[in-house]
């Protein structure tokens, strides 16, 4: 995929999941098909603490990237309850409510989201993006205003430069 400078690509998302079952026992699942989970197991305490680590080591290669759009407001910002105008730097976070316990979430967000989210844990903060440095500005003559008072020639105009005056003359007098 090619990407012109400044462009934006879309915020990552990450969400592991625990599942009880009928017969008490509990499984993990990842939004990210290619991860290894463990199978059922009847202790729910271990397999939440498996999926919460689970949930931070996909944070800790992938980092925040200073491209990424918010996955948020993507998402038609379904992490909070607020419509936000998405602004800012893009953030790495965490979001796991401990009283629900069951889901965790890892996303790209911008900084307005962020601010609007409860259960977060800011994981990292993108550095800002290097400006892109233009070519330097051709320097276009000066033009001068179209001649006033009829003069033949743009020469005979007065200079329209405010920092250069003509040298002051003194007047004759007539007598």
């Amino acid at each position: 995929m090619t990407l012109t400078p400044g462009a934006r690509v879309p915020g990552r998302t990450w969400t592991v999941r625990l599942t009880g079952h009928p017969d008490h026992t509990v499984s993990v699942t990842c939004s990210t098909t290619a991860c290894r989970m463990p199978p059922r197991s009847k202790d729910a305490a271990s397999m939440r603490r498996f999926a919460a680590e689970h949930a931070k080591a996909h944070g800790r290669p992938a980092g925040a990237r200073p491209n990424a759009a918010c996955s948020c407001g993507s998402a038609g910002c379904a992490l909070h309850e607020s419509r936000v105008h998405c602004a800012g730097t893009s953030l790495l976070v965490l979001v796991h409510n401990p009283a629900i316990g069951q889901v965790w979430t890892l996303a790209e967000v911008c900084q307005a989201c962020a601010r609007n989210i409860t259960h977060i844990t800011i994981l990292a903060t993108a550095a800002p993006a290097l400006p892109t440095t233009a070519a330097p500005a051709v320097q276009q003559p000066v033009q001068r205003a179209a001649v006033p008072g009829g003069f033949s020639s743009p020469e005979a105009a007065p200079d329209p430069s405010p920092g250069r005056r003509r040298p002051h003359r003194q007047r004759r007098s007539r007598g």
